[in-house]
């Protein structure tokens, strides 16, 4: 007789205990991305210059009037080789500017771009000096720049390509 009114009684508190197992979850991770983004540089983007792996001087200011993705990564990083292949596919349709930072010098970065098939532009940072004057102090680290040479966006450890893509398209406006 009571069966019913007893199920609903245990029903519930499991649902109420899961949203808010689920919600502290959430609390979890966005404290975590808030911490460690926390000395990471907003507003106008520092700027960037050097020489990419092929000889090409580049400056961010290259690239004003579009939305680029700034990616500093590594060549000895376990997640940064989960996402490069992310990297690579999104440098084919949006402008990428990639720091190797702390990877060896240029010929063990081409060595290793050309090992895994990957061809975005890399600047080498062999002394990891441009990581620090970006406030990166972990690899992989992204950074959405807008058209205007705005930070829109930064992120440190793996980040999926679609939210890369999604985060690059909502630069653009």
């Amino acid at each position: 007789m009571n069966s019913k009114a007893d199920k609903d009684k245990t029903t519930r508190p499991r649902w109420r205990r899961w949203f808010w197992d689920i919600l502290l979850i959430l609390a979890v991770i966005i404290g975590i991305q808030l911490w460690q983004t926390r000395n990471l540089p907003t507003g106008p983007a520092p700027a960037l210059e050097g020489v990419l792996l092929d000889g090409t001087p580049v400056s961010l200011a290259d690239y004003r009037g579009r939305p680029v993705l700034v990616h500093f990564w590594a060549t000895w990083c376990p997640v940064c080789r989960t996402e490069e292949g992310s990297i690579n596919a999104i440098s084919r349709d949006y402008q990428v500017l990639s720091v190797a930072t702390t990877s060896g010098e240029e010929q063990e970065v081409a060595a290793y771009l050309k090992k895994n098939g990957l061809d975005f532009p890399v600047i080498p940072d062999a002394s990891g000096i441009t990581g620090v004057a970006w406030g990166v102090r972990g690899v992989p680290s992204s950074f959405i720049i807008d058209a205007d040479g705005r930070i829109r966006h930064a992120a440190v450890g793996y980040t999926t390509e679609l939210g890369l893509r999604l985060r690059l398209w909502m630069a653009g406006f």
